[in-house]
């Protein structure tokens, strides 16, 4: 696939490493050259500096060739009109625009990127999809990540395996035994530095961060059953009133009437902003970091501090800060890749990370065949999938343990007719069905080869 990036910030370079590993033709365009000069020296893809919106730029990219443009500069308006060029003059198939301002996506203006006025294909809005992240891993506080599937009736949760876990040292197929009406599927493990694909007989252990796919309405019991049963909170302090955190206080206040909820936010006339939006909330004006402030919001007394202002190092030290004085868990947006691995030794419950986020967005519309979702896990080691099942498909017909499937996937559910399955070796997969599947990153490709519509289809 041929395939031009516009922007080539972390977002832009983490979706060109993950294409140029698969070995697809990538081009990427920005106006720093510090930046293009350093996609140039550690990917194999081609580099562009200028604007992503002008002709010619996108002609010397090889717009005319392209399969698709993805747009995820800083600015919305270069966005657009970068995908409006590559339509108008080059007519490039698929459009992916990243759009932050809130204003271009209200309702009534749903129309906007119609083919008929801004022909976009895919619209991408990172402050509504951390957003939503944000809100389940508050919902769920023992998952530390939560991904919904199948028209939200499949969810997949990470779940850290602690010393008194119930299920350690337990054969997986066991756990089956034990529970047999529990739909739920261990498909990943990370143990130390390494991800991999757990067989039946193999063993969770403290320490693993194991990957489950369960259904929505068993999730709760699930995290049981791995000892997590923490309460949801009910007082939360936000530190950042943006875009992110004035989009969390305004749905906590729509979906959960008992939570309370405090905002920091250090610029003034965003307070005012953001206390004119929200009728419950509690907004002060100053700096997470300040302890005074901090101890105003009551964050001895609080159950989660979620941080979300634009500065991670603001992030990390308040939730830090917020632990120590007295606040049961912490949640902290985190962009920098470099900070995650620090996390856990600074005291840091959960993170998010926006990049990975709006990543595995793009991906699911990179992907060939019939995919419905993607999520990318373990920046790019691995990815959960769901996928439609097509008549032609090789996995349609046959008994799953007589399929010969790559050992790097496991398939975790199937949703068929409105009910969730659990996979086993007696069941079969019908054409429709929807299939969520585990596959580390050797094994993505084939599964897309699964899922693709062959010639015998037309």
């Amino acid at each position: 696939m041929r395939v031009i990036i516009c922007g080539a910030g972390q977002v832009g370079y983490g979706i060109a490493e993950r294409l140029a590993a698969e070995k697809n033709d990538v081009s990427i365009i920005d106006t720093a050259p510090e930046l293009i000069q350093a996609v140039r020296d550690t990917l194999d893809v081609r580099g562009f500096v200028g604007h992503g919106s002008h002709p010619e730029v996108l002609e010397a990219a090889g717009a005319q060739n392209a399969d698709m443009i993805i747009a995820v500069t800083l600015h919305d308006e270069v966005n657009i009109v970068a995908c409006e060029v590559a339509h108008a003059l080059f007519n490039v198939p698929m459009k992916i625009a990243r759009i932050r301002a809130q204003s271009y996506l209200k309702p009534h203006y749903q129309d906007l990127f119609s083919r008929e006025h801004l022909p976009i294909d895919v619209i991408i809005s990172p402050e509504m999809e951390v957003g939503e992240m944000v809100l389940r891993r508050i919902a769920l506080p023992g998952a530390t990540d939560v991904v919904r599937f199948a028209e939200n009736k499949i969810a997949m949760v990470a779940i850290e395996c602690l010393e008194d876990c119930p299920v350690v040292h337990t054969p997986l197929a066991q756990l089956s035994e034990l529970f047999p009406d529990l739909l739920s599927t261990v498909v990943g493990v990370t143990r130390g530095q390494k991800l991999f694909i757990p067989h039946s007989a193999d063993q969770l252990l403290p320490g693993d961060l194991a990957y489950v796919v369960t259904p929505k309405d068993q999730v709760r019991r699930t995290l049981g059953l791995f000892g997590h049963d923490e309460e949801e909170a009910t007082r939360i302090v936000i530190a950042g009133g943006g875009n992110i955190g004035l989009y969390v206080a305004k749905t906590i206040e729509q979906r959960q009437t008992r939570t309370r909820i405090k905002i920091i936010e250090s610029t003034r006339e965003r307070a005012v902003t953001v206390a004119d939006q929200l009728r419950r909330t509690v907004v002060l004006n100053g700096s997470a970091l300040e302890q005074k402030l901090l101890l105003e919001a009551d964050i001895q007394d609080a159950d989660l501090m979620v941080a979300l202002t634009n500065n991670d190092q603001v992030n990390i030290l308040s939730s830090v800060m917020a632990k120590r004085l007295g606040c049961k868990a912490n949640l902290v947006l985190i962009n920098n890749p470099a900070y995650q691995d620090l996390t856990k030794s600074l005291g840091i419950d959960a993170y998010v990370n926006p990049g990975s986020i709006t990543i595995s967005r793009v991906l699911q519309h990179v992907r060939r065949g019939r995919i419905r979702a993607v999520h990318s896990i373990q920046r790019g080691a691995a990815e959960i999938i769901e996928a439609e099942a097509l008549e032609t498909s090789p996995l349609v017909g046959g008994y799953l343990r007589d399929l010969d499937l790559p050992d790097g996937m496991r398939i975790g559910a199937i949703y068929r007719d409105g009910q969730v399955l659990k996979p086993n070796g007696a069941m079969r997969i019908r054409p429709k069905d929807r299939v969520v599947i585990f596959a580390l990153a050797d094994a993505v490709r084939h599964v897309e080869q699964m899922f693709r519509v062959s010639l015998e289809f037309f």
